[in-house]
Parts: structure tokens; C-alpha cells; sequence
């Protein structure tokens, strides 16, 4: 049988949003220009797979700042989540296990989905 972890309010609350910050980030990125520079377009087709890019305006100052204040708020979480007193609490060899339930906490069963 597999073992039910009791994780503490604060964790949970970390990992929700180290999923959100994560899925914010993602989203902002596939916006934005493939270039932070900007760059010119170009077609390279004599690798084993042909390439093409538009030209890249580059990223604004903004975008860059909120880029990186959602790299470091994600960098926070992770490392407040790793560390958390609570991962003494696990046997070591059933950590990964613990760790793996954590960030599926949120999730619905299968069979309850609608």
C-alpha cells in the first residue's frame, strides 16, 4: 500500500505556486520573440534538419524584467520547497516517493474529472 504523506500548509502553498509561476513563465516565453537581441531571420538547411527563423525584434526592457522576476520567484520557490523542514520528517528512501505525490497534490484523480 502506498504511503499518504501529510504535507504542511506552507508547502503545499509553495508548491501551488512554484505550478503557477511555472506555467506563467511558459506562457510569457512562447510570446515573446525567439531573440532577446534583436536578430536577423535566417535559413540554415545543411544540418540534418532544416532551420528557419523570422527576424527578432528582441525583447523589451519590461519583458526582460519580468522574465526575470519569474526565473527568480521560481528559483525561491524551489529551493524554500527542497529545503523544507518537513523532508527530515521522510524516511530517506521514501523521499523521491513523497516528492513526486507533492507535486501531483493538486491534481484531480483520473476518475474525477468532469
Amino acid at each position: 500500500m502506498a504511503t499518504t504523506y501529510e504535507f504542511p500548509s506552507d508547502l503545499l502553498a509553495g508548491q501551488e505556486e512554484l505550478h503557477q509561476v511555472r506555467a506563467e513563465l511558459s506562457a510569457l516565453l512562447r510570446r515573446l520573440p525567439w531573440s532577446v537581441e534583436p536578430m536577423d531571420g535566417f535559413s540554415d538547411d545543411n544540418g540534418w534538419r532544416k532551420v528557419e527563423r523570422p527576424a527578432s525584434p528582441g525583447w523589451t526592457a519590461d519583458e526582460q524584467a519580468e522574465v526575470e522576476k519569474l526565473r527568480r520567484r521560481e528559483h525561491e520557490l524551489a529551493v524554500f520547497i527542497s529545503t523544507h523542514r518537513f523532508w527530515a520528517e521522510v524516511a530517506a528512501d521514501q523521499r523521491v516517493q513523497a516528492r513526486s505525490e507533492l507535486k501531483h497534490v493538486h491534481e484531480e484523480p483520473a476518475g474525477e474529472q468532469s
